[in-house]
């Protein structure tokens, strides 16, 4: 087989996978990044967690990426709201009441990390950081922490070290290169805090650990943000206001001059 030919094989047998994190019960956005993955074709869908929480629909959200996602990790949110009290914040509690019990044990034991090979490259998924998904790490980190992300921890388990490292948790959208090593973030469907879009990301290539080519392309979408904030209020939720101008300005509440709001991404 010629080189031409051996690429041209490789090229058929190339497949998409859709990266998706931090929904945060937002389920206008879900919804309209799932039907952009359907129209592109793509059938394989992996979520980096944060279904739940800030956002008015958390429950619809969980049973949707359990029915399309072939695997969901767990996220910050996933693993605190099962647990708030009932004498918590009024809103963690309405939150947390917003989902079935089932559903509170569900997101609690989803997995913390996910591996795959994809073009010869070893990938590694998780919602926030190699060392905790209470661990964050920004778009503007360190050395030390870009390298953080790519060792072997309590969280990621033995195993050679990765090629390519996908995040989530701090709902910006980014990709940087080091020295051989990528590290990316999908983004957020739900609670974008780059640009006011739901995005996502798309990886492309061929299954295995043989090199062939490969791609990373992020996903901006607009969608109906006015149907989601009526839902909101339809619902009564808890701080409306900080989570109407995160949706229409993707500037985190706590940056905002007025009633300033602290708290999780």
């Amino acid at each position: 087989m010629t080189a031409r030919t051996l690429w041209e094989a490789r090229a058929v047998a190339t497949e998409q996978i859709a990266i998706l994190s931090d929904v945060h019960g937002n389920l206008t956005a879900l919804e309209t990044v799932l039907a952009d993955i359907s129209a592109r074709g793509i059938t394989r869908v992996l979520n980096l967690g944060d279904d739940v929480g800030k956002g008015p629909r958390g429950s619809a959200v969980v049973d949707r990426t359990e029915q399309v996602c072939e695997m969901n990790v767990r996220g910050n949110w996933d693993e605190f709201l099962p647990d708030i009290p009932d004498d918590g914040p009024p809103e963690m509690v309405w939150w947390r009441d917003e989902l079935r019990p089932d559903q509170r044990e569900l997101i609690r034991r989803r997995p913390l990390c996910h591996d795959l090979q994809l073009s010869g490259r070893r990938i590694r998924l998780f919602h926030a950081s190699a060392a905790s998904v209470h661990t964050r790490v920004h778009v503007d980190h360190t050395r030390e922490e870009f390298a953080g992300m790519f060792a072997a921890t309590d969280l990621t388990g033995r195993g050679p070290e990765p090629d390519l490292v996908g995040y989530g948790d701090v709902h910006a959208a980014y990709q940087r290169t080091r020295r051989g090593r990528t590290l990316f973030n999908a983004g957020s469907v739900g609670n974008a805090l780059d640009e006011p879009s739901a995005a996502y990301v798309v990886l492309e290539g061929v299954p295995g650990p043989d090199p062939a080519p490969f791609g990373l392309q992020v996903v901006r979408l607009p969608y109906d943000v006015e149907a989601e904030l009526a839902v909101a209020r339809h619902l009564d939720m808890p701080q409306y206001g900080p989570w109407e101008r995160e949706l229409r300005t993707a500037v985190h509440r706590s940056r905002h001059a007025v009633e300033p709001v602290g708290g999780a991404r």
